[in-house]
């Protein structure tokens, strides 16, 4: 396969998570914010990592399901940061999917430029580097949101949230989920 079919064919899966959940749930997560959806994140990766770390996995929710939360709570990331939070759940489960699909495209085109100019890198690296990466990138959202969103020298929130993303899908390529 191609990036971009590997690319689509993970994304679908992590897609159908997401609208099974909206299915339970509805797009409950709208009244999150910012930092509550970087914490998210966080919880995820730190749990990939210490598990990385010692082998022990008590939970039972896989790496793999993991890296797909990883993926939709960045989606979730993007949709909160374009649209702002709200205190209610202001739209339908409809609309949060189309926006899903349209950050999805978003993603995929950003990966397709970086993946011609690097090389298609991601391929030859370790599993626990992408985790490292998704952590690190988490750690700059946060504290880009302790400064209420306003950055120096970097892209912001949104460039990190596609590179979680985009990092997230690698491993599930890698993994051939």
């Amino acid at each position: 396969m191609n990036t971009a079919e590997e690319f689509d064919s993970v994304i679908a899966k992590c897609r159908r998570i997401y609208t099974l959940k909206m299915k339970d749930y509805g797009p409950s997560w709208r009244i999150m914010r910012l930092k509550t959806v970087n914490d998210q994140l966080f919880i995820k990766a730190k749990r990939i990592r210490e598990i990385e770390m010692t082998g022990v996995n008590m939970v039972g929710e896989s790496i793999e399901d993991a890296y797909i939360a990883i993926v939709n709570y960045s989606i979730i990331g993007l949709i909160q940061l374009r649209k702002g939070i709200s205190d209610t759940t202001d739209m339908s489960a409809e609309e949060a999917t189309e926006l899903y699909d349209q950050y999805a495209k978003e993603a995929k085109e950003l990966m397709l430029l970086k993946n011609h100019d690097y090389g298609e890198a991601w391929r030859d690296m370790e599993p626990e580097s992408l985790t490292d990466i998704i952590l690190t990138k988490i750690n700059r959202n946060k504290n880009i949101t302790a400064n209420n969103n306003k950055t120096l020298a970097s892209e912001g929130c949104e460039g990190n949230y596609f590179d979680m993303l985009n990092y997230a899908v690698f491993y599930l390529i890698k993994a051939k989920l």
